[in-house]
């Protein structure tokens, strides 16, 4: 037989299939058996492409950073464009909750994602903040969106309102109050987020020079 006319393996494959691992099973499910097992090699081809963990994660950390839409960092309506993004931003990690744990304390290297935050910083810049303020908006908005996605709000209360009612009052008319604005716990979710949002959105104003 003759060599195939496409190798088998590729990073890029290799970093899909990692992320899918980390979707289905976690952070803590992607070892280089487990992805060698889902693409049908042997573990030690993988490093032929990827040569360890750190850099398996790295290319798993781009193809995420690839999903985030940055064109609405340039609007002209900084408020608009920045609330888009903020949007679509936690749209990614929603689709990849998992992901949020495996990337969030690691270093910013990728192209991709270092353009992204000049952009984020430049529009800031545009809306009136200087340097310093832009970063720390810059650091809040990464908290607001991957805090959300990581962990909802209502994920910590499994019970119908009214079991929670003749201890915890406050907190059944809370979830009671939500619900009946509709869709349920993740309209409760969705609406706290937007209300950070907006509330950083309004702090963004406040600021402006």
């Amino acid at each position: 037989m003759g060599r195939p006319i496409r190798a088998l393996l590729t990073r890029e494959r290799i970093a899909i299939a990692a992320l899918q691992v980390v979707d289905e099973e976690g952070a803590g499910g992607l070892t280089m058996r487990a992805l060698a097992e889902r693409l049908g090699v042997k573990a030690a081809s993988l490093y032929n492409h990827v040569p360890s963990k750190d850099a398996l994660v790295d290319a798993v950390s781009g193809l995420v950073n690839d999903e985030i839409d940055h064109a609405p960092l340039g609007d002209p309506d900084w408020r608009a464009g920045l609330a888009a993004y903020a949007r679509g931003y936690r749209a990614v990690f929603l689709r990849h909750p998992n992901a949020v744990a495996l990337l969030a304390r690691r270093r910013v290297e990728a192209d991709s994602a270092l353009r992204g935050y000049d952009a984020l910083l430049a529009l800031l810049g545009r809306a009136g903040l200087g340097p310093a303020d832009a970063a720390e908006v810059a650091a809040a908005l990464d908290y607001l969106v991957l805090g959300s996605a990581m962990e909802t709000f209502t994920a910590g209360f499994t019970r119908e309102p009214a079991e929670y009612r003749p201890q915890y009052p406050a907190l059944a008319d809370a979830l009671d109050g939500s619900f009946a604005r509709g869709g349920g716990a993740t309209g409760l979710d969705d609406r706290g987020f937007e209300f950070g949002l907006g509330l950083l959105l309004d702090g963004v104003e406040r600021r402006a020079r």
